[in-house]
């Protein structure tokens, strides 16, 4: 199955972000279809890169299709995939997957049955695959990571996008992109188009 290249991650941060959405992530054993995503930038004040480049996140600065992993609240690990050229400073949130492989790996790790709370958030999400902060900076596009695009049953999918969720700052802008109808998404799930988003293409 082909699986994408850095090229992909080379673009808009918000195509980047768009067309994740139905692609299969792979950690190990383990792998899920991505159903919601988050687009930041450098402009942006939510982002990690608005207050400058840091230590912290040098990751983000870096060439595109990079994990850019970090601790939110010192708990959860959160995955990100750097997109934009070298220097741009953006990534994409993965925020939600539908399980695919390794359920019941996934199951043993997060402490739960319900397939539908395996994943359904990023910090879920990272602790079903097992993503910590080993990873920050590790490549995409290599083990232990897999990415594949959509198949076929994923073409016409429709992707809405809304506000984004979880953050205070900038909470406002329609940079949350989820596959519509999924029931797989975090909450709060979007109940209607926001901004109706393209339907879902092949474009790796």
């Amino acid at each position: 199955m082909r699986e994408l290249g850095h090229e992909f991650f080379a673009r808009s941060v918000h195509e980047v972000a768009h067309d994740l959405v139905g692609c299969t992530l792979a950690v190990g054993e383990t792998a899920g279809k991505i159903v919601e995503t988050e687009a930041y930038d450098a402009t942006d004040p939510a982002c990690h890169a608005y207050i400058g480049r840091t230590a912290r996140n040098e990751v983000l600065f870096g060439p595109p299709g990079r994990a850019y992993v970090y601790l939110s609240y010192g708990i959860h690990s959160l995955l990100n995939a750097v997109a934009e050229p070298e220097g741009s400073a953006a990534a994409v949130l993965i925020r939600a997957l539908e399980p695919t492989a390794g359920i019941e790996l996934m199951r043993e790790r997060r402490g739960r049955d319900e397939l539908e709370e395996l994943c359904s958030g990023p910090g879920k999400l990272t602790e079903a695959l097992g993503v910590g902060l080993d990873l920050n900076g590790a490549d995409l596009t290599a083990p232990p990571f897999a990415l594949h695009p959509p198949g076929r049953s994923w073409n016409g999918t429709a992707v809405i996008t809304g506000p984004r969720i979880g953050i205070t700052k900038a909470a406002e802008l329609p940079w949350r992109y989820c596959a519509a109808g999924s029931r797989f998404v975090s909450r709060p799930r979007p109940v209607s188009l926001q901004r109706p988003g393209r339907r879902r293409e092949a474009r790796v």
